[in-house]
């Protein structure tokens, strides 16, 4: 399941992001590929122990900690730190899959990768290429947000970054460990919890159907989150 989360950041933070990566040091993004993946990606990234990198990340998850589309959406238990990307002059990333285990970087901390996440920087208007194609049980879906938006995705698909042949694609990107970690299971809790906000709008936080369903929401959390 796609799930796009509007205006992660707001016109005035894209742009302060924007400022910032403008000047930041890039390095080659095959430096942290894997031997398969560093065949396939061309583009550049900035060192995640940059000073920058940790500012700018920090912002996006002390925002995204009280989202209440993403909460719902990817139950968070681990994120690994946002890192952020540029893809410029045909830059690209051919087809690859996520690695499942993650190590934070000088620390203990192993993230498994359930959920991954891309919050666009750039306005779409201003570079051609750069969709992010995602394979799933519908066929391919390409993605190409506004500046500040974000798509979340089973960080099992397939996916690729198609050549910027214009202007350049900035973005960061990073992967969640949900609670839930099966796919189905988190997909249906979601769509449960979004039809009980719907409905609390509606007929009220005391009404008793909308009060048993909250209690089915919970308790089918408690059945299946892994803590």
């Amino acid at each position: 399941m796609l799930i796009a989360i509007d205006k992660v950041l707001t016109v005035d933070e894209v742009a302060g992001f924007r400022r910032d990566l403008a000047a930041a040091a890039w390095q080659d993004g095959a430096l942290t590929s894997g031997t398969l993946a560093r065949h396939r990606k061309r583009n550049q990234q900035l060192d995640e122990a940059d000073p920058l990198a940790r500012r700018l990340g920090h912002h996006i998850l002390r925002l995204l900690g009280h989202h209440p589309l993403f909460v719902s959406a990817a139950l968070p238990a681990r994120i690994y730190p946002p890192k952020f990307n540029r893809y410029a002059d045909e830059g690209t990333y051919g087809a690859h899959v996520d690695s499942a285990i993650m190590r934070v970087p000088g620390t203990d901390v192993v993230v498994r990768s359930d959920l991954s996440a891309t919050l666009f920087l750039s306005d779409p208007d201003s570079y051609d290429g750069g969709e992010l194609e995602i394979e799933g049980q519908f066929g391919v879906q390409a993605v190409k947000l506004e500046a500040g938006d974000m798509i979340l995705y089973p960080s099992t698909s397939l996916h690729r970054v198609t050549p910027v042949t214009r202007g350049e694609r900035l973005a960061a990107f990073f992967w969640i460990e949900s609670l839930v970690a099966d796919e189905g299971q988190r997909g249906l809790l979601f769509d449960l919890d979004q039809a009980i906000q719907g409905l609390t709008s509606k007929a009220g936080p005391e009404d008793g159907h909308l009060l048993a369903l909250t209690g089915v929401y919970h308790n089918l959390l408690r059945r299946w989150a892994i803590t």
